[in-house]
Protein backbone atom coordinates (compact mmCIF):
# COMPACT_ATOMS: atom_id res chain seq x y z
CA UNK A 1 0.00 0.00 0.00
CA UNK A 2 1.36 3.62 -0.76
CA UNK A 3 1.50 5.92 1.51
CA UNK A 4 -1.62 7.84 0.98
CA UNK A 5 -0.41 11.86 -0.16
CA UNK A 6 -4.25 13.08 -0.21
CA UNK A 7 -7.66 12.20 -0.67
CA UNK A 8 -9.14 12.36 -3.92
CA UNK A 9 -12.56 11.21 -5.04
CA UNK A 10 -12.69 10.61 -9.22
CA UNK A 11 -15.61 10.61 -11.34
CA UNK A 12 -16.34 8.41 -14.24
CA UNK A 13 -18.95 10.71 -16.21
CA UNK A 14 -21.46 9.60 -18.34
CA UNK A 15 -20.63 9.87 -22.16
CA UNK A 16 -22.53 12.73 -23.34
CA UNK A 17 -21.40 13.52 -26.92
CA UNK A 18 -24.15 12.49 -29.66
CA UNK A 19 -23.55 9.90 -30.67
CA UNK A 20 -22.64 8.63 -27.57
CA UNK A 21 -19.48 6.29 -27.17
CA UNK A 22 -19.35 3.14 -25.42
CA UNK A 23 -15.78 3.33 -24.47
CA UNK A 24 -14.39 4.42 -20.89
CA UNK A 25 -11.59 5.41 -19.60
CA UNK A 26 -11.36 2.78 -16.41
CA UNK A 27 -13.22 -0.41 -16.69
CA UNK A 28 -14.88 -2.55 -13.77
CA UNK A 29 -12.04 -4.35 -12.73
CA UNK A 30 -8.95 -1.97 -12.71
CA UNK A 31 -11.30 0.77 -10.89
CA UNK A 32 -11.41 -2.19 -8.24
CA UNK A 33 -7.71 -2.33 -8.21
CA UNK A 34 -7.43 1.06 -7.75
CA UNK A 35 -9.39 1.66 -4.93
CA UNK A 36 -7.86 -1.44 -3.36
CA UNK A 37 -4.60 -0.53 -3.63
CA UNK A 38 -4.86 3.34 -2.85
CA UNK A 39 -6.93 3.37 0.35
CA UNK A 40 -7.03 7.74 0.03
CA UNK A 41 -9.02 7.52 -2.82
CA UNK A 42 -12.56 6.21 -3.98
CA UNK A 43 -14.44 6.11 -7.15
CA UNK A 44 -17.85 6.78 -7.74
CA UNK A 45 -19.71 5.91 -11.50
CA UNK A 46 -22.51 8.24 -12.98
CA UNK A 47 -24.81 5.53 -14.79
CA UNK A 48 -25.09 4.78 -18.15
CA UNK A 49 -27.39 2.65 -20.40
CA UNK A 50 -24.70 2.89 -23.23
CA UNK A 51 -21.31 1.79 -21.97
CA UNK A 52 -19.63 -1.08 -23.19
CA UNK A 53 -19.51 -2.39 -19.48
CA UNK A 54 -22.77 -2.36 -17.64
CA UNK A 55 -23.65 -0.32 -14.63
CA UNK A 56 -23.85 -4.32 -13.12
CA UNK A 57 -20.52 -5.31 -13.80
CA UNK A 58 -19.24 -2.04 -12.01
CA UNK A 59 -21.89 -3.01 -9.00
CA UNK A 60 -20.36 -6.38 -9.03
CA UNK A 61 -17.00 -5.16 -8.70
CA UNK A 62 -18.03 -2.95 -5.57
CA UNK A 63 -17.81 0.07 -6.94
CA UNK A 64 -20.90 2.59 -6.24
CA UNK A 65 -22.79 4.14 -9.47
CA UNK A 66 -24.46 7.80 -8.46
CA UNK A 67 -26.23 10.44 -10.52
CA UNK A 68 -24.95 13.32 -8.77
CA UNK A 69 -20.90 13.52 -8.91
CA UNK A 70 -20.97 17.33 -7.28
CA UNK A 71 -18.64 15.95 -4.60
CA UNK A 72 -15.63 14.40 -6.97
CA UNK A 73 -12.80 16.30 -7.05
CA UNK A 74 -11.74 15.03 -10.59
CA UNK A 75 -14.26 13.88 -13.60
CA UNK A 76 -12.58 11.25 -16.24
CA UNK A 77 -14.46 10.47 -18.97
CA UNK A 78 -13.55 9.77 -23.08
CA UNK A 79 -15.18 12.03 -25.47
CA UNK A 80 -16.02 15.84 -25.35
CA UNK A 81 -18.59 16.26 -22.62
CA UNK A 82 -21.23 18.53 -23.37
CA UNK A 83 -21.47 22.02 -22.19
CA UNK A 84 -24.47 21.68 -19.86
CA UNK A 85 -23.46 19.15 -17.69
CA UNK A 86 -19.91 20.56 -16.62
CA UNK A 87 -19.74 21.21 -13.11
CA UNK A 88 -17.75 24.26 -12.17
CA UNK A 89 -14.57 24.27 -10.40
CA UNK A 90 -13.97 20.88 -10.92
CA UNK A 91 -10.62 19.14 -12.91
CA UNK A 92 -12.10 17.52 -15.91
CA UNK A 93 -9.85 14.69 -18.05
CA UNK A 94 -11.09 13.56 -21.57
CA UNK A 95 -10.29 14.62 -25.42
CA UNK A 96 -11.17 17.54 -25.65
CA UNK A 97 -10.14 18.81 -29.30
CA UNK A 98 -9.65 22.02 -28.67
CA UNK A 99 -6.02 22.38 -28.95
CA UNK A 100 -5.36 22.68 -32.48
CA UNK A 101 -8.05 25.61 -32.59
CA UNK A 102 -11.21 22.78 -33.73
CA UNK A 103 -13.68 25.54 -34.50
CA UNK A 104 -16.32 23.08 -33.74
CA UNK A 105 -15.35 22.95 -29.66
CA UNK A 106 -14.82 26.73 -29.23
CA UNK A 107 -17.66 26.66 -27.04
CA UNK A 108 -16.67 23.73 -25.19
CA UNK A 109 -13.53 25.78 -24.43
CA UNK A 110 -15.73 28.91 -23.71
CA UNK A 111 -17.55 26.94 -21.39
CA UNK A 112 -14.67 25.53 -19.58
CA UNK A 113 -13.29 28.44 -18.75
CA UNK A 114 -16.34 30.34 -17.30
CA UNK A 115 -17.15 28.04 -14.95
CA UNK A 116 -13.36 27.92 -13.73
CA UNK A 117 -12.33 24.15 -14.51
CA UNK A 118 -9.03 22.91 -15.34
CA UNK A 119 -8.90 20.99 -18.22
CA UNK A 120 -6.88 18.39 -18.48
CA UNK A 121 -6.56 16.70 -22.07
CA UNK A 122 -5.47 13.12 -22.57
CA UNK A 123 -3.80 13.84 -25.83
CA UNK A 124 -1.07 15.96 -23.85
CA UNK A 125 -0.38 13.72 -20.89
CA UNK A 126 3.69 13.10 -22.04
CA UNK A 127 6.26 11.14 -19.82
CA UNK A 128 9.71 13.51 -19.48
CA UNK A 129 10.26 12.28 -23.01
CA UNK A 130 7.21 14.06 -24.12
CA UNK A 131 6.21 10.52 -25.44
CA UNK A 132 2.16 10.30 -24.57
CA UNK A 133 1.02 8.01 -22.04
CA UNK A 134 -2.81 7.16 -23.12
CA UNK A 135 -3.77 7.07 -26.28
CA UNK A 136 -6.78 4.59 -28.13
CA UNK A 137 -4.07 5.36 -31.22
CA UNK A 138 -3.29 1.18 -31.93
CA UNK A 139 -7.33 0.62 -31.60
CA UNK A 140 -7.77 3.70 -34.26
CA UNK A 141 -5.21 1.80 -36.23
CA UNK A 142 -6.81 -1.88 -35.62
CA UNK A 143 -10.48 -0.59 -36.50
CA UNK A 144 -9.12 1.41 -39.45
CA UNK A 145 -7.47 -0.93 -41.32
CA UNK A 146 -10.00 -3.73 -41.03
CA UNK A 147 -12.50 -1.11 -42.12
CA UNK A 148 -10.23 0.08 -45.14
CA UNK A 149 -10.05 -4.02 -45.98
CA UNK A 150 -13.66 -4.36 -45.46
CA UNK A 151 -14.26 -1.37 -47.56
CA UNK A 152 -12.13 -3.03 -50.42
CA UNK A 153 -14.10 -5.92 -50.06
CA UNK A 154 -17.80 -4.13 -50.53
CA UNK A 155 -16.79 -1.83 -53.69
CA UNK A 156 -15.15 -5.05 -55.44
CA UNK A 157 -17.57 -7.54 -54.61
CA UNK A 158 -14.85 -10.15 -53.41
CA UNK A 159 -15.97 -10.25 -50.31
CA UNK A 160 -18.28 -9.10 -46.99
CA UNK A 161 -17.00 -8.88 -43.88
CA UNK A 162 -19.17 -7.90 -40.67
CA UNK A 163 -18.62 -4.40 -39.47
CA UNK A 164 -15.97 -3.92 -36.63
CA UNK A 165 -18.45 -3.08 -33.45
CA UNK A 166 -20.33 -5.92 -34.56
CA UNK A 167 -17.61 -8.14 -33.65
CA UNK A 168 -17.60 -8.97 -29.59
CA UNK A 169 -13.54 -8.46 -29.51
CA UNK A 170 -10.32 -8.40 -30.93
CA UNK A 171 -10.21 -12.24 -31.64
CA UNK A 172 -13.53 -12.06 -33.81
CA UNK A 173 -11.96 -8.91 -35.50
CA UNK A 174 -9.21 -11.56 -36.38
CA UNK A 175 -10.87 -14.16 -37.44
CA UNK A 176 -13.24 -12.14 -39.81
CA UNK A 177 -9.97 -11.20 -41.55
CA UNK A 178 -9.89 -14.58 -42.50
CA UNK A 179 -12.53 -14.54 -44.63
CA UNK A 180 -11.06 -11.58 -46.57
CA UNK A 181 -9.78 -12.07 -50.40
CA UNK A 182 -7.38 -8.78 -51.42
CA UNK A 183 -6.63 -10.29 -54.07
CA UNK A 184 -3.66 -8.30 -55.97
CA UNK A 185 -4.52 -5.13 -54.42
CA UNK A 186 -1.60 -2.74 -52.90
CA UNK A 187 -2.24 -0.55 -49.38
CA UNK A 188 0.02 2.15 -48.65
CA UNK A 189 0.07 3.17 -44.76
CA UNK A 190 1.69 6.20 -43.13
CA UNK A 191 3.16 6.86 -40.40
CA UNK A 192 5.48 5.10 -37.70
CA UNK A 193 3.46 5.28 -34.24
CA UNK A 194 0.65 3.60 -32.07
CA UNK A 195 -1.93 3.70 -35.07
CA UNK A 196 0.45 3.04 -37.62
CA UNK A 197 1.00 -0.04 -35.69
CA UNK A 198 -2.45 -1.29 -35.02
CA UNK A 199 -3.09 -0.69 -38.78
CA UNK A 200 0.11 -3.10 -39.85
CA UNK A 201 -0.81 -5.77 -37.30
CA UNK A 202 -4.45 -6.37 -38.81
CA UNK A 203 -2.70 -6.07 -42.40
CA UNK A 204 -0.15 -8.86 -40.94
CA UNK A 205 -2.82 -10.91 -39.88
CA UNK A 206 -4.51 -10.54 -42.79
CA UNK A 207 -1.76 -12.46 -44.11
CA UNK A 208 -0.60 -9.55 -46.66
CA UNK A 209 2.81 -9.65 -47.26
CA UNK A 210 5.01 -6.45 -46.09
CA UNK A 211 7.64 -4.71 -48.33
CA UNK A 212 10.16 -1.96 -48.38
CA UNK A 213 9.40 1.41 -49.76
CA UNK A 214 11.27 0.91 -52.34
CA UNK A 215 10.08 -2.01 -53.37
CA UNK A 216 6.70 -0.65 -53.53
CA UNK A 217 7.78 2.12 -56.51
CA UNK A 218 9.65 -0.50 -58.41
CA UNK A 219 8.02 -4.23 -58.52
CA UNK A 220 4.91 -5.65 -59.54
CA UNK A 221 3.32 -8.58 -57.22
CA UNK A 222 0.65 -11.19 -57.75
CA UNK A 223 -0.75 -11.47 -54.37
CA UNK A 224 -1.76 -8.01 -52.14
CA UNK A 225 1.27 -6.32 -50.39
CA UNK A 226 1.52 -3.19 -48.04
CA UNK A 227 4.12 -0.63 -47.48
CA UNK A 228 5.26 1.83 -44.53
CA UNK A 229 6.03 5.02 -44.96
CA UNK A 230 7.66 7.80 -42.61
CA UNK A 231 8.06 11.21 -42.32
CA UNK A 232 11.32 11.05 -44.61
CA UNK A 233 9.38 9.06 -47.81
CA UNK A 234 6.51 11.28 -48.01
CA UNK A 235 8.43 15.03 -47.04
CA UNK A 236 11.99 16.21 -47.97
CA UNK A 237 12.96 19.30 -47.31
CA UNK A 238 12.18 22.66 -49.61
CA UNK A 239 15.67 23.78 -49.70
CA UNK A 240 17.03 20.43 -50.62
CA UNK A 241 18.73 19.41 -47.56
CA UNK A 242 18.72 16.37 -46.03
CA UNK A 243 15.75 15.07 -43.87
CA UNK A 244 16.37 15.82 -39.65
CA UNK A 245 12.96 14.23 -38.08
CA UNK A 246 13.84 16.66 -34.96
CA UNK A 247 13.78 20.03 -37.19
CA UNK A 248 10.68 18.14 -38.99
CA UNK A 249 8.75 18.13 -35.82
CA UNK A 250 10.21 21.96 -35.21
CA UNK A 251 9.45 23.31 -38.52
CA UNK A 252 7.01 21.39 -40.70
CA UNK A 253 6.58 24.45 -43.23
CA UNK A 254 10.23 23.84 -44.07
CA UNK A 255 9.02 20.47 -45.68
CA UNK A 256 7.19 19.17 -49.30
CA UNK A 257 5.51 16.84 -50.32
CA UNK A 258 6.76 13.42 -51.66
CA UNK A 259 4.47 11.25 -51.45
CA UNK A 260 2.78 11.21 -55.44
CA UNK A 261 5.27 8.36 -56.30
CA UNK A 262 4.00 6.30 -53.65
CA UNK A 263 0.56 6.86 -54.61
CA UNK A 264 0.41 6.39 -58.44
CA UNK A 265 1.21 2.74 -57.04
CA UNK A 266 -1.27 2.29 -54.26
CA UNK A 267 -4.85 1.36 -54.71
CA UNK A 268 -5.73 1.62 -50.81
CA UNK A 269 -3.98 4.18 -48.89
CA UNK A 270 -4.61 3.84 -44.68
CA UNK A 271 -3.25 7.25 -43.68
CA UNK A 272 -2.15 6.73 -40.40
CA UNK A 273 0.18 9.72 -39.37
CA UNK A 274 0.10 12.57 -37.54
CA UNK A 275 -0.01 15.74 -38.95
CA UNK A 276 0.84 19.22 -38.36
CA UNK A 277 -1.21 22.29 -40.05
CA UNK A 278 1.99 23.83 -41.14
CA UNK A 279 2.96 20.44 -42.84
CA UNK A 280 2.45 19.73 -46.27
CA UNK A 281 -0.80 18.51 -47.77
CA UNK A 282 -0.22 15.06 -48.75
CA UNK A 283 -3.12 14.56 -51.93
CA UNK A 284 -4.97 17.86 -53.16
CA UNK A 285 -8.19 18.20 -54.84
CA UNK A 286 -6.17 18.60 -58.34
CA UNK A 287 -3.63 15.24 -57.38
CA UNK A 288 -6.86 13.27 -57.16
CA UNK A 289 -8.67 14.33 -60.33
CA UNK A 290 -8.27 12.68 -64.02
CA UNK A 291 -7.78 9.61 -62.95
CA UNK A 292 -4.11 9.74 -62.86
CA UNK A 293 -3.77 8.60 -59.44
CA UNK A 294 -5.34 4.52 -58.98
CA UNK A 295 -6.34 5.11 -55.64
CA UNK A 296 -10.12 3.97 -54.93
CA UNK A 297 -10.29 3.41 -51.56
CA UNK A 298 -8.77 6.06 -48.62
CA UNK A 299 -8.98 5.28 -45.06
CA UNK A 300 -8.21 8.10 -43.45
CA UNK A 301 -7.69 6.78 -40.09
CA UNK A 302 -5.96 9.85 -38.51
CA UNK A 303 -9.52 11.99 -40.09
CA UNK A 304 -7.89 15.74 -40.31
CA UNK A 305 -10.82 17.25 -41.96
CA UNK A 306 -10.05 19.77 -44.39
CA UNK A 307 -6.34 18.62 -43.92
CA UNK A 308 -3.50 16.74 -45.88
CA UNK A 309 -6.22 14.69 -47.91
CA UNK A 310 -8.64 16.50 -50.34
CA UNK A 311 -11.11 13.67 -49.72
CA UNK A 312 -11.89 13.72 -46.40
CA UNK A 313 -14.75 16.25 -46.32
CA UNK A 314 -16.18 15.09 -43.20
CA UNK A 315 -15.63 12.49 -40.71
CA UNK A 316 -18.26 9.71 -41.32
CA UNK A 317 -19.93 7.64 -38.12
CA UNK A 318 -19.50 3.76 -36.87
CA UNK A 319 -23.17 3.69 -38.11
CA UNK A 320 -22.50 4.43 -42.21
CA UNK A 321 -18.48 4.39 -42.17
CA UNK A 322 -18.24 5.05 -45.68
CA UNK A 323 -18.78 8.11 -48.64
CA UNK A 324 -18.09 8.71 -51.45
CA UNK A 325 -15.94 11.78 -52.93
CA UNK A 326 -16.23 12.29 -56.16
CA UNK A 327 -12.26 13.94 -57.35
CA UNK A 328 -13.60 15.98 -60.35
CA UNK A 329 -15.94 18.25 -58.33
CA UNK A 330 -14.85 17.54 -54.88
CA UNK A 331 -18.32 16.79 -53.69
CA UNK A 332 -19.64 13.75 -51.82
CA UNK A 333 -21.17 11.20 -53.80
CA UNK A 334 -22.33 7.11 -52.42
CA UNK A 335 -19.67 5.54 -51.61
CA UNK A 336 -19.39 3.33 -54.19
CA UNK A 337 -20.30 5.58 -57.34
CA UNK A 338 -18.88 4.98 -60.99
CA UNK A 339 -15.60 7.26 -60.77
CA UNK A 340 -15.92 8.17 -56.93
CA UNK A 341 -13.23 7.45 -54.39
CA UNK A 342 -14.54 5.28 -51.02
CA UNK A 343 -13.26 7.09 -48.05
CA UNK A 344 -13.62 5.94 -44.27
CA UNK A 345 -13.27 8.89 -41.86
CA UNK A 346 -14.41 7.30 -38.62
CA UNK A 347 -13.38 9.72 -35.99
CA UNK A 348 -13.93 7.84 -33.06
CA UNK A 349 -12.58 4.32 -34.71
CA UNK A 350 -11.27 2.49 -30.91
CA UNK A 351 -15.38 3.24 -30.02
CA UNK A 352 -16.04 -0.20 -32.58
CA UNK A 353 -13.66 -2.61 -30.00
CA UNK A 354 -14.89 -0.50 -26.99
CA UNK A 355 -13.80 -3.61 -24.20
CA UNK A 356 -10.67 -3.61 -25.81
CA UNK A 357 -9.51 -0.75 -26.10
CA UNK A 358 -11.10 0.42 -22.43
CA UNK A 359 -9.07 -2.03 -21.42
CA UNK A 360 -5.91 -0.67 -22.92
CA UNK A 361 -6.15 2.67 -22.11
CA UNK A 362 -7.35 2.25 -18.76
CA UNK A 363 -4.70 0.36 -18.06
CA UNK A 364 -2.11 3.05 -19.01
CA UNK A 365 -4.23 5.51 -16.56
CA UNK A 366 -4.07 3.14 -13.66
CA UNK A 367 0.07 3.01 -13.91
CA UNK A 368 0.65 6.55 -15.60
CA UNK A 369 -1.88 9.10 -14.55
CA UNK A 370 -3.82 8.11 -11.53
CA UNK A 371 -0.64 8.37 -9.43
CA UNK A 372 0.12 11.90 -10.43
CA UNK A 373 -3.42 13.08 -9.56
CA UNK A 374 -2.79 11.78 -5.97
CA UNK A 375 0.44 13.30 -5.66
CA UNK A 376 2.32 10.08 -5.13
CA UNK A 377 4.29 10.98 -8.69
CA UNK A 378 4.69 14.72 -10.13
CA UNK A 379 6.41 14.73 -13.31
CA UNK A 380 5.10 17.96 -14.93
CA UNK A 381 2.48 15.50 -16.70
CA UNK A 382 -0.44 16.99 -15.29
CA UNK A 383 0.20 20.60 -15.72
CA UNK A 384 1.88 19.98 -19.02
CA UNK A 385 -1.51 18.68 -20.49
CA UNK A 386 -3.60 21.24 -18.42
CA UNK A 387 -5.46 23.55 -21.27
CA UNK A 388 -6.88 25.60 -18.47
CA UNK A 389 -7.04 26.85 -14.59
CA UNK A 390 -8.66 28.72 -12.86
CA UNK A 391 -11.10 30.47 -15.41
CA UNK A 392 -7.80 31.27 -17.98
CA UNK A 393 -5.69 29.27 -20.46
CA UNK A 394 -2.65 28.06 -19.03
CA UNK A 395 0.59 29.76 -20.32
CA UNK A 396 1.29 26.94 -22.69
CA UNK A 397 -1.70 27.04 -24.71
CA UNK A 398 -1.67 30.85 -24.41
CA UNK A 399 -2.09 31.12 -27.88
CA UNK A 400 -5.74 29.88 -27.98
CA UNK A 401 -6.36 33.03 -26.74
CA UNK A 402 -7.37 34.13 -29.95
CA UNK A 403 -9.32 31.26 -30.91
CA UNK A 404 -11.38 31.56 -27.50
CA UNK A 405 -12.10 34.96 -28.01
CA UNK A 406 -13.12 34.28 -31.65
CA UNK A 407 -10.72 36.51 -33.25
CA UNK A 408 -9.06 33.65 -35.76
Amino acid sequence: MNNPKKKLSLGVIRETKDPPDKRVPLPPVQCRRLVDRYEQLDIVVQPSDNRCFSDDEYREAGIPLQEDLSGCDVMMGVKEVRTDSLIAGKTYLFFSHTAKEQPYNRGLLEAVVRKGIRLVDYEYLTDTNQVRVVAFGRWAGVVGAYNGIRAFGLRSDRFDLKPAHACYDLNELKAELNRADPGTTRICVTGGGRVAGGATGVLDAAGILQVEPEAFLEKTYKHPVYTRLDPWHYTRRNDGSAFDFGHFMTHPEMYENAFLPYAMQTNLFMACHFWDPRAPVMLTRRDLAGGKVPISIIADISCDIDGPIASTIRASTIAEPLYGYDPETGKETGPFDTGSITVMAVDNLPGELPRDASEDFGAALVEQVIPELLGIKDTGMLDRASITMDGKLTDRYSYLTDFLEGRS
